[in-house]
């Protein structure tokens, strides 16, 4: 099994590589520069470094580097910087989104494609009744009049919700909603969820990037998560950090 993942040079793109590596996966990553990347990674053979900006990547090549793909994953998100979240490419995930989409449409594959897309758990399943209140109803329409990164997101997910929906015969898909995200060493014990169980907002829960990469490889790697999980957008907390 062969999964192309953009993004893999961030935080918790490096552990969903590391995760299916560990699993005995190959791997394509898309990534803007090779000078961060882990020693480890340049000379493993089930592992292949595409230097490039996605959106960067002509319609024909993304077709290529797709084409013997079983999934694709993308932990793309926005540097934490002026630049970063002001910025251009102001939609750089959704605009990805559709670019890959387009490609593994374009390929016709007899079976369809996986795509994971790492999202955010202040995001909201529109499929779902996931009610909030009113308050949180404004903070979250501040944040996404004040934060560009956050639009990108929800339309990112929105494109794989409506867009390719639930019956598209080349692509089936699933967005991963961790909630603040921390670092830890190891996997631990998480937990996912159909909608959250907190708000986001003002009782926020943590998801280690470890987990999340652990999530994002199992729901590529193991068929019955993957028959629980796709078409939705579950939402992953540290059991740790639950309460």
């Amino acid at each position: 099994m062969t999964t192309l993942v953009v993004g893999a040079s961030g935080a918790t793109g490096k552990q969903l590589v590391e995760q299916l590596l560990s699993m005995d996966q190959h791997v394509k990553v898309i990534v803007r520069s090779t000078a961060k990347l882990p020693e480890s990674w340049l000379n493993n053979e089930r592992l292949t470094i595409i230097e490039a900006s996605v959106l960067d990547i002509s319609p024909d090549k993304m077709t290529s580097y797709i084409e013997d793909c079983d999934a694709v994953a993308s932990c793309l998100g926005h540097n934490l910087s002026l630049k970063g979240i002001y910025g251009q490419p102001r939609k750089l995930v959704k605009d990805s989104v559709i670019h890959i989409c387009k490609a593994i449409k374009h390929n016709e594959p007899k079976t369809p494609v996986k795509f994971v897309l790492m999202n955010t758990a202040g995001n909201r399943n529109r499929d779902l009744d996931e009610p909030i209140s009113f308050w949180e109803k404004l903070m979250v329409g501040l944040i996404r009049f004040l934060l560009p990164p956050h639009s990108d997101n929800e339309q990112a997910a929105d494109y794989l919700r409506v867009s390719i929906g639930q019956k598209d015969p080349h692509i089936t898909w699933a967005a991963v909603r961790p909630d603040s995200l921390i670092d830890e060493d190891k996997v631990s014990e998480y937990d996912a969820h159909p909608s959250p169980t907190r708000s986001a907002i003002f009782n926020a829960g943590k998801t280690s990037r470890v987990n999340v990469g652990h999530f994002m490889a199992k729901l590529i790697t193991d068929d019955n998560t993957w028959g629980q999980w796709k078409g939705k957008m579950p939402v992953i907390y540290n059991q740790s950090h639950q309460q």
